[in-house]
């Protein structure tokens, strides 16, 4: 291999192979014997140490049922070659928002700490999802004592990168499990570590791959706790952060995800182009992803009904419907939020927040009722550790009745969890509690029901 960049597109590559044959469910032994090769050899193009030899790429597509996949990585233009200097974009460490850390955080629960990575959805940064051990809970204290003043000086970087990895699934469960927001000082402390440390590493002319794409999580979730504050600014300086290190190492989930945020974020400011504009970026993150494509196109119905054009929403609906109806183990790798229930809560509760928002553009009743039908799934699906989502699907679903002409059931429903709502300090808590309200008040204002319900709101509000 020629330099850094040779290293990273192999390291893709192999990543890559990896996750196509553990979805075939093939070790690599099989897959050796089947492609005609030593396993050994199969064993380090997975870990981008070899560059394949001429023609085993196709009999791998072939072996797989990749569809050609692995020979388009192997195809695609080369990225100009590693030299020291990194970065060669001035604003990629350009001064971050937020926390800075002058010595290590409290350390999370010991209790919540993973036994191996993946965890709360976060992958590897080295390995992806090849099933990484992290370090003993119990080093915790000595973990982060040594990334934060020193890195890298107690642990190997692997390790201090699986480390990490795992305090960030640490501080993801406390903060949205347990509904605290406190832990987003540590959160972008960290990601403020991992940067210097991802720029030192630039700077002595060897490309961060691990590091910035841990950096891309640990921003993300810094993105994830402000929007949840109402601190729109600072979030969207923390996603385009992870977006910019994201794109510097390729990392295409990251990416995706990172998109599907700031259209989270858009839409609280009712900024329909802009989301619209976020929402066709995700799908054309890489459109042989279907797991992208079906994010790009429930976010783009979602767009096109605050705007209230129902024909797009609608065909947009239709077309993530089946797209998500057709994940495969590759898509599911990437995107494990996606599988089974937890996947079906996630679609029906994007449809079902398309609709009524489209009901609330346009007066459509039969679209506010599709919303209670997709809404009322999702409810249903919603596992019980996520208390915040189910709070925010069950005041989405009283406003859909009430969009839907039965204001009597929207406040029944909101009835049970208005206490809870008043308390929340998530904005889009906040968020679907004014809609609801809004509606109520400028419809049934006058009925016996509505008005004891503005009653007890005034109530639990002092």
């Amino acid at each position: 291999m020629t330099g850094g960049a040779d290293e990273a597109r192999w390291a893709e590559f192999g990543r890559l192979l990896r996750s196509l044959r553990r979805a075939a469910g093939l070790t690599q032994l099989q897959l050796g014997l089947r492609v005609g090769y030593h396993h050994s050899l199969v064993s380090k193009l997975e870990a981008g140490l070899r560059e394949p030899p001429v023609g085993l790429v196709r009999r791998l597509d072939a072996v797989l049922e990749t569809g050609g996949e692995l020979a388009a990585a192997v195809a695609a233009p080369r990225a100009a070659p590693y030299r020291p200097g990194f970065p060669a974009d001035p604003t990629l460490f350009a001064p971050l928002p937020g926390a800075d850390l002058t010595a290590g955080p409290e350390a999370p629960d010991p209790g919540l700490w993973p036994s191996r990575l993946p965890a709360e959805g976060l992958a590897c940064p080295l390995h992806g999802n090849a099933g990484c051990a992290v370090p003993d809970r119990g080093e915790l204290p000595a973990l982060l004592d040594s990334a934060v003043p020193h890195t890298g000086t107690a642990y190997t970087e692997p390790e201090l990168l699986h480390g990490l990895t795992a305090v960030l699934a640490c501080l993801i469960r406390e903060a949205f499990q347990r509904a605290t927001g406190g832990r987003v000082a540590a959160v972008e402390g960290l990601a403020r570590v991992v940067a210097r440390w991802a720029a030192e590493i630039g700077a002595a002319g060897r490309l961060p791959y691990g590091q910035l794409r841990l950096a891309a999580q640990y921003a993300q979730v810094a993105g994830r706790l402000r929007m949840e504050r109402g601190q729109s600014g600072v979030a969207m300086a923390w996603f385009g952060h992870g977006l910019r290190w994201a794109d510097a190492v390729r990392d295409v989930p990251a990416r995706a995800t990172l998109l599907s945020d700031m259209c989270t974020l858009v839409r609280l400011d009712g900024d329909a182009g802009s989301m619209l504009a976020y929402a066709a970026g995700i799908g054309a993150v890489d459109a042989r992803r279907r797991w992208t494509a079906t994010l790009s196109g429930l976010y783009q119905a979602r767009a096109h009904a605050l705007a209230g054009d129902a024909a797009e929403c609608r065909r947009h609906v239709a077309s993530a419907r089946r797209k998500f109806a057709r994940l495969d183990g590759r898509d599911l790798l990437e995107a494990p939020w996606l599988a089974g229930t937890e996947g079906e809560m996630r679609v029906d509760s994007a449809i079902g927040g398309a609709l009524r928002d489209l009901a609330v553009a346009t007066g459509d009743r039969a679209a506010a009722r599709r919303a209670v039908a997709a809404t009322a799934r999702s409810c249903a699906q919603v596992p019980p550790q996520m208390r915040a989502t189910r709070l925010l699907l069950t005041l989405r679903l009283a406003d859909c009745w009430a969009c839907a002409g039965d204001p009597a059931a929207a406040v029944d429903l909101a009835g049970e969890v208005l206490e809870e709502a008043v308390r929340s300090r998530e904005s889009m808590v906040g968020a679907e509690l004014r809609g609801l309200h809004s509606r109520l008040d400028g419809r049934w204002r006058d009925l016996p029901e509505v008005r004891e319900y503005r009653e007890r709101l005034l109530d639990v509000r002092e």
